[in-house]
């Protein structure tokens, strides 16, 4: 992706996470990036990575050829109508990475044959472990190719329906928060029965990791692998039972719910 010319429109928490990304042992190189920003300034800690720093959406559009738009969706109609004369078909990829934007709302507000992307990754694409789920429209297969090999360095990516989109927003960005809260709570309780802070936290994250990578690596069941740590008569079936009368599994998927009613709105 080093001859790539890539501009980050709106380069907040998620667009900085991407950022971070790319530029992650070398992948992108800073010199073919543009993120722009209104307060400039709150991005002065990049000016000695080459990447360019500018307020001019317009410019970091003609200067690049694959557009991520990272604004809030109240800004991205705005953002969107000030760019789209500058948007070249043959030329451009346009990616927005906005929540709740259909594509067919994109193409609507652009009135021009741009191929159009949505792209939900995470936070986590700053270390370069986001799940990025891509749709698409009027894309051929190497346009496709380029934005998957862009979003892999930041992780994995798999293409979805777009009306699973609001789905993978909830189950992988929002997501994030929930199993961040769940590790925050295992802190708590290590720090209670005898941990120091610094101790228990590194503990329960290379737990958390470890439990991530067995089952990516073994494709199994979550409960096939708890089945193997839940002894008869054992402290952790007795402290599994406990979380579930005190509704465990129930709050989480109630509040994945919650969160999706709320983006469906």
């Amino acid at each position: 992706m080093n001859d790539k010319k890539i501009a980050i429109i709106g380069c907040g928490n998620i667009g900085m996470s991407l950022l971070k990304g790319f530029l992650k042992d070398g992948s992108v190189a800073g010199e073919n990036i543009t993120v722009t920003k209104r307060n400039i300034g709150e991005l002065s800690h990049l000016s000695t990575s080459g990447v360019h720093l500018t307020t001019d959406n317009i410019k970091a559009v003609q200067d690049s050829e694959l557009i991520i738009i990272a604004v809030k969706p109240y800004n991205f109609s705005e953002i969107l109508s000030e760019i789209k004369d500058y948007l070249q078909p043959g030329r451009h990829l346009l990616v927005s990475i906005t929540a709740g934007v259909t594509i067919a709302q994109i193409s609507e507000l652009l009135s021009k044959k741009v191929p159009v992307f949505r792209v939900m990754p995470n936070i986590s694409a700053s270390v370069g472990k986001s799940v990025s789920c891509i749709s698409h429209s009027g894309a051929v297969n190497s346009d496709i190719e380029s934005v998957r090999r862009l979003f892999d360095i930041t992780g994995t990516t798999m293409i979805i329906d777009e009306e699973l989109m609001q789905s993978a927003t909830i189950l992988g960005a929002c997501g994030i928060a929930y199993v961040l809260r769940f590790i925050r709570a295992m802190i708590q309780g290590g720090i209670q029965i005898g941990f120091d802070a610094r101790t228990a936290s590194e503990i329960v994250n290379q737990t958390v990791k470890g439990a991530a990578e067995l089952l990516i690596e073994s494709k199994e069941h979550p409960e096939y692998e708890i089945d193997k740590v839940t002894t008869p008569k054992g402290c952790t079936i007795v402290g599994l039972n406990e979380m579930e009368h005190n509704g465990f599994s129930s709050s989480l998927i109630k509040g994945i719910v919650a969160s999706y009613e709320k983006i469906e709105k």
